[in-house]
């Protein structure tokens, strides 16, 4: 049976004569290699593999902060193509209420679904988010944990953190709430106590990092025991065809590294969660061909006959829990 290369076998590149996709980074696919051969340092080749990853999500992100508004570069459409980004949100779930109020440029348009909504937060909670870009998802969550709650954003690219940070004095002036913060970190090695979050939201984040199971252990360890996760993301019904994951030089962003919705529910699994559910949102997928997105049609020239980007690709909702326990918890995350 013929292997399809894991995320971790990606080689990262800049194209110099193919125009960029999206304003983004261009991800271009390898052949297999072997990843565990180790360096005189200790330093193993899946190590730099990584690293390579994750340096160019980093600066792929640096320039959709410094774009402004949207991550193609413009003042009006979203990397979905033609749509806004209060129009995509609006469409994946955020009321107006939502978005009412929030700071200039705080929305991107870089979501995939609504963590806020199926976290259902509650007063006083505090709360993670992963990958926070401009604040977004944090704002959102800040109003609904109110002045006694805590809203804490990690993001790894300083660009994104200065952005959310300027956005987060915006949000107090409006709001009054002097109740969320932002941090630079990796969301594998995240700047967070233990035991010390209710809740861990995330929008469409985990799946470009290149260790995924290292995030699900860092989410179980921030966890108080009982807290639970709330994240939307994409995921792989079934892996992609052979003539994309080796042919297109245009896996961008959260489709390049997209698990299996399988893989994703045994890495929660195995990291400690439980009460797992994962739910399939296709019309995320299936909306974008109204957008004329640029990614959405590259796959769409490479698929098999008579089949469609949703039948690879889903927006895939995960709720999950940490087991409660009798263990004394710090309280400051």
């Amino acid at each position: 049976m013929r292997r399809t290369p894991d995320v971790s076998e990606y080689s990262i590149r800049k194209s110099a004569d193919q125009p960029p996709i999206s304003g983004l980074f261009e991800i271009i696919v390898s052949r297999p290699r072997p990843m565990n051969r180790t360096m005189d340092n200790g330093t193993t080749m899946n190590d730099l593999n990584k690293q390579v990853i994750r340096d160019e999500v980093r600066k792929g992100y640096a320039q959709i902060a410094a774009a402004g508004s949207t991550c193609c570069g413009t003042t009006g459409p979203s990397c979905c193509g033609t749509v806004a980004p209060d129009n995509l949100a609006q469409q994946i779930g955020y009321s107006t209420d939502d978005l009412a109020g929030l700071p200039d440029g705080a929305n991107m348009g870089l979501s995939c679904g609504n963590p806020n909504a199926l976290a259902a937060l509650q007063e006083g909670e505090i709360v993670l988010d992963l990958g926070s870009g401009g604040g977004f998802d944090v704002f959102i969550a800040g109003r609904k944990v109110g002045p006694a709650g805590r809203v804490i954003g990690v993001d790894m690219t300083p660009e994104m953190v200065s952005k959310a940070r300027h956005n987060a004095e915006l949000y107090r002036m409006r709001t009054g709430f002097d109740n969320v913060e932002f941090r630079l970190g990796e969301i594998e090695h995240l700047p967070v106590a233990d035991a010390t979050v209710d809740v861990v939201i995330s929008n469409c984040v985990i799946n470009l990092s290149p260790d995924k199971p290292q995030v699900w252990r860092e989410i179980a360890r921030v966890l108080k025991p009982g807290g639970r996760v709330a994240v939307s993301d994409l995921a792989l019904v079934r892996p992609l065809p052979p003539a994309i994951v080796e042919n297109v030089a245009a896996m961008i962003g959260c489709i390049a590294g997209a698990a299996l919705v399988s893989e994703t529910e045994r890495m929660a699994r195995e990291a400690g969660l439980v009460d797992i559910v994962l739910t399939r949102r296709s019309e995320y997928v299936e909306k974008m061909a109204d957008w004329q997105d640029s990614l959405y049609k590259q796959i769409v020239a490479h698929l098999p006959p008579g089949t469609k980007p949703g039948d690879f690709i889903t927006s895939l909702e995960i709720t999950a829990r940490k087991p409660a326990s009798h263990r004394c918890c710090p309280s400051t995350p």
